[in-house]
């Protein structure tokens, strides 16, 4: 049986999603373990990825895991193909590709590719450098530039940025970059002490009633 689209098991599982105040950042499928026969996948994995503004506690990952399980056996796309089920948050070390996901990586650390034609905000005019993230007005972000040492902020176009990546920090960051930054995110944790990724995992046998 062909395995199902990234495209169509988001389709099945975005209300779910949407129900619980959360949003659907991607889904995945990739196939898990051996081979037992030519054309057998052994087993699939779904990871899920959600997030929200505010913090997303374990509780409710599990809850919307097996809504997701139970749906997903419903529709029977799977066949009798048994799958794993992973419902999880974004990494620390994120792309930035939405406005949402600025406003909730503001007071993060970020490495920053601008596009061939835009204007670096850079004394050296170097087109990737590092800042943190601040507060999101509109089509532009403000960064801070300069880590402890010399802080100072400066503003970006969105559409100047070509690629964007939360940095995993494990030092906190200095009280003048964060109060330039605006602080963080509410709900979010302070950078160099984040937990774990909250995740829920739901092993299926793929087998409709």
């Amino acid at each position: 049986m062909p395995m199902p689209t990234e495209e169509r098991v988001s389709q099945l599982v975005a209300g779910l999603v949407e129900r619980r105040g959360l949003d659907l950042e991607g889904v995945e499928i990739a196939t898990a373990g051996q081979q037992t026969e030519v054309g057998d996948p052994g087993q699939y994995r779904v990871k899920v990825v959600v997030d929200s503004d505010a913090a997303v506690d374990l509780d409710a990952v599990a809850a919307l895991s097996n809504e997701i399980s139970e749906a997903l056996d419903a529709a029977g796309d799977f066949g009798e193909t048994a799958y794993l089920l992973e419902v999880t948050t974004p990494g620390i070390n994120r792309p930035l590709t939405a406005d949402r996901h600025w406003r909730r990586a503001q007071g993060r650390k970020v490495r920053v590719k601008l596009r061939g034609d835009a204007t670096s905000p850079e004394a050296t005019g170097a087109s990737k450098f590092e800042g943190r993230v601040g507060r999101l007005d509109g089509d532009k972000i403000a960064l801070v530039l300069g880590g402890k040492v010399k802080p100072h902020l400066v503003t970006v176009a969105l559409a100047d940025i070509a690629e964007a990546v939360v940095q995993v920090e494990f030092n906190q960051p200095g009280a003048q970059e964060l109060e330039l930054a605006g602080g963080i995110a509410p709900g979010k944790p302070l950078p160099g002490s984040e937990p774990e990724d909250l995740s829920s995992e739901t092993a299926s046998e793929g087998i409709v009633e």
